[in-house]
């Protein structure tokens, strides 16, 4: 599991897990192994029965062996497209149930009717929150011509208000991202978007672990903001005439997990749904996780659903009973 959201992530896949009557094991991410402790404590002081649930505080090398063992019979990941490839070769090898979430670049699609001043806040949480270290993030804005002037606007004004501060307090609104060579990482591909044309609206700056939050306008589909995933404070926007440019872009991507629309024309928005090969198609709305709604992607974002009653089904084995009486 990823150190993104070191609870959520693995509450979401271990409760209907463990409640379907499966035992667990967790390898969560190095950097996060207080969580991972404190999330086994968790599930035994709620009643579960102690050794369900157990947290391995190991290294990749032994946890590649652990899936190949005949007492795994599934494994979860969420993280990147090439730890999704790793592993889900390994459990193909050995016949092993696999749910992968990988990485993604959301599209983040504005039309000229969409009303800013109601869902401006929204637009930019998709893109910031976490310090913009979400897999569900938009990341990448495109935005017909009509609104893209006053989007633009409105948009650099609020990220520029954001409140900067110690993670840990309840009012802080973006921070430092987790790890210097995450910031190095996006820094590069800044960069690159830069040496290639795009223009700096707003912050392209770094300090050690410090990303500033940054707008990016002229972003065009050769650079890496475009094609790859940001896991930063980085806003790539691009201008399109109409709708249907808007999808040509939204749709070249070898992501595929999930898509956000805004307009207040819902019932011409309804019927692009099956344009979008994504696995979610957020009208109004970020993309986000819900109990009650399945979650997953499509293409390198992986494949299987977590929550909701489809999730719940992932670890577990349909059987067929007949009794002829």
């Amino acid at each position: 599991m990823p150190w993104n959201f070191p609870f959520w992530q693995v509450f979401r896949f271990a409760v209907p897990t463990l409640t379907s009557g499966n035992t667990a094991l967790l390898k969560h991410a190095s950097n996060v192994s207080g969580c991972a402790l404190v999330i086994q404590e968790i599930f035994e002081d709620a009643g579960y029965p102690k050794g369900c649930f157990q947290t391995l505080l190991t290294n990749h090398k032994k946890i590649e062996n652990l899936i190949k063992d005949d007492i795994i019979k599934a494994v979860s990941l969420t993280g990147s497209e090439k730890a999704g490839r790793h592993i889900a070769k390994i459990a193909g090898e050995n016949l092993k149930k696999s749910v992968l979430e990988l990485g993604e670049n959301n599209a983040c699609i504005i039309l000229d009717d969409a009303n800013l001043d109601k869902y401006l806040d929204t637009m930019v949480n998709a893109r910031m929150q976490n310090t913009g270290q979400s897999c569900i993030a938009a990341k990448r804005f495109i935005v017909t011509i009509g609104i893209y002037d006053e989007f633009i606007g409105k948009f650099t004004k609020r990220v520029k208000d954001l409140k900067f501060g110690n993670p840990i307090k309840t009012d802080t609104e973006i921070a430092t991202m987790a790890r210097v060579d995450l910031a190095l990482d996006l820094d590069k591909q800044v960069n690159d978007a830069i040496t290639k044309g795009a223009k700096v609206i707003m912050g392209n700056k770094r300090d050690k672990a410090y990303f500033a939050p940054t707008i990016l306008a002229k972003v065009t589909e050769d650079m890496a903001v475009f094609k790859e995933e940001t896991f930063g404070p980085v806003a790539p926007i691009l201008k399109v005439n109409n709708l249907e440019e808007a999808l040509k872009l939204t749709t070249n991507s070898k992501f595929g997990l999930g898509t956000m629309l805004f307009t207040e024309n819902t019932e011409e928005a309804m019927h692009i749904i099956s344009k979008i090969p994504d696995g979610a198609f957020f009208i109004n709305e970020m993309v986000k996780s819900d109990p009650r709604l399945p979650f997953g992607g499509t293409k390198a974002s992986g494949f299987g659903r977590e929550l909701s009653v489809e999730g719940i089904h992932e670890f577990v084995n349909i059987k067929t009973v007949y009794i002829n009486k």
